[in-house]
């Protein structure tokens, strides 16, 4: 049986994991063709709206409607939702697509502090700069709430890594002592509005980032594959306690159009080794959760 057909739903990470910047992924489209699962696009970015993201993904080669993506800035606003009031004033630090997401949930965004602001939202934009984030350090430490779309500290494209929101979010922390609400992977809120959108329990996380990926699926207690096209790599398992490594492993996703391969040992040299063996294939390295129930 091949490792895709063990569940009814793939939540897919985008960045690194069906491309690199505006580079696809070698493959990608190809190896999600063709099955009865459940696609849903889990992205940590929230520089875009949801039916732009869904028109890159379009435009690339992936099977893609506005309703199968899920972003961080969408679980974001619903976190502010349930902390403010209807038409509460909220600073923005991001895109106009994500001041445009707080404007559909009923709340106003600005791009100044006042004495109403009542909440700060940051997610990640090429374009923020100082007077940004010193008009949220004067909100922050007024005391608005603060939710931070992700805190990746990385975001990789066709040249490398360059910094994600959470160097932002660092910048912020230092100057304001305070702690946001995080509403993106690794932490629950994205990917259990995600499974809600699947409809199932029963899916499989798949992405780069043991950090986001791997952990957020450990966060909602549903099985990962670390694909190595990304960020992560295999040496980074040295030393993870085994909680925090992922259920499989694999070079690429043609591994879920295969029969996943056991590799029961907590060593990442024997691990390269099997997967150097096994280039299509994903090593089991966990037990499963339906082997665990």
């Amino acid at each position: 049986m091949r490792l895709r057909d063990g569940y009814e739903a793939l939540l897919l990470d985008l960045d690194g994991t069906l491309y690199r910047g505006s580079a696809v992924v070698e493959g990608g489209p190809a190896e999600l063709a063709g099955g009865g699962q459940r696609l849903v696009y889990v992205t940590n970015n929230a520089s875009r709206a949801a039916g732009s993201v869904a028109a890159h993904l379009a435009e690339m080669g992936y099977p893609a409607a506005e309703t199968d993506v899920v972003t961080s800035a969408q679980a974001a606003v619903r976190l502010l939702a349930g902390r403010v009031e209807q038409g509460a004033e909220v600073l923005v630090v991001g895109t106009d697509d994500l001041a445009a997401e707080v404007k559909a949930a009923g709340l106003q965004p600005v791009r100044r502090a006042t004495g109403s602001v009542a909440a700060v939202v940051q997610g990640h934009s090429p374009q923020t700069a100082w007077p940004d984030l010193a008009e949220a350090s004067y909100a922050l430490r007024a005391g608005a709430v603060w939710v931070a779309a992700n805190t990746d500290r990385t975001l990789p494209n066709e040249r490398g890594l360059a910094p994600g929101n959470g160097a932002m979010v660092a910048a912020l922390r230092a100057a304001s002592d305070r702690e946001p609400v995080v509403a993106g992977k690794p932490y629950a809120p994205l990917l259990e509005n995600a499974l809600d959108r699947a409809g199932t329990r029963a899916a499989l996380v798949v992405g780069d980032r043991l950090d986001t990926d791997i952990d957020g699926a450990e966060n909602v207690a549903v099985d990962s594959l670390l694909v190595l096209t990304g960020v992560s790599t295999i040496e980074e398992l040295t030393g993870l306690p085994t909680h925090r490594w992922p259920t499989y492993i694999a070079g690429s996703l043609a591994a879920l159009n295969s029969a996943p391969v056991p590799c029961d040992t907590g060593d990442p040299t024997t691990v390269r080794n099997e997967l150097d063996a096994r280039p299509d294939r994903a090593l089991r390295v966990r037990a499963p959760r339906s082997e665990i129930r």
